[in-house]
């Protein structure tokens, strides 16, 4: 009769533990990114209900105060688009984030929203 060992072995739990740190590291580099975006998306979404009958230099100004108070620098004034869908004004924005996660290697994510949806 054979004796087989199951288990994880010494291997397996330095490989696994490698891992947990990988992604460790990976989510508390990318957890700012995605919190500066939800900053930058509450800011349009504010600032077009504010302005909504107003122009667009009048939003522009608008969100620079808002991006002052809440200390967003990943975009300015002059990156939004601002347009008029209906009675509705639309305030949209799009930009990229590049964030170095270790050595020579970089995630890039494309952030893009707009104050309708």
């Amino acid at each position: 009769m054979m004796n087989t060992q199951r288990g994880i072995t010494l291997i397996g739990m330095l490989i696994a533990g490698i891992v947990i740190v990988i992604v460790a590291i990976g989510g508390l580099k990318i957890a700012p990114a995605y919190i500066e975006y939800f900053k930058v998306k509450k800011a349009i979404v504010g600032v077009a209900q504010m302005t909504s009958g107003g122009t667009v230099g009048q939003v522009r100004e608008a969100f620079e105060r808002r991006a002052t108070i809440d200390d967003i620098d990943v975009i300015s004034a002059k990156d939004l688009d601002v347009t008029k869908e209906g009675n509705e004004l639309v305030i949209s924005f799009a930009y990229p984030k590049r964030i170095s996660l270790f050595s020579n290697i970089s995630l890039v994510i494309d952030f893009a929203a707009s104050s309708n949806n």
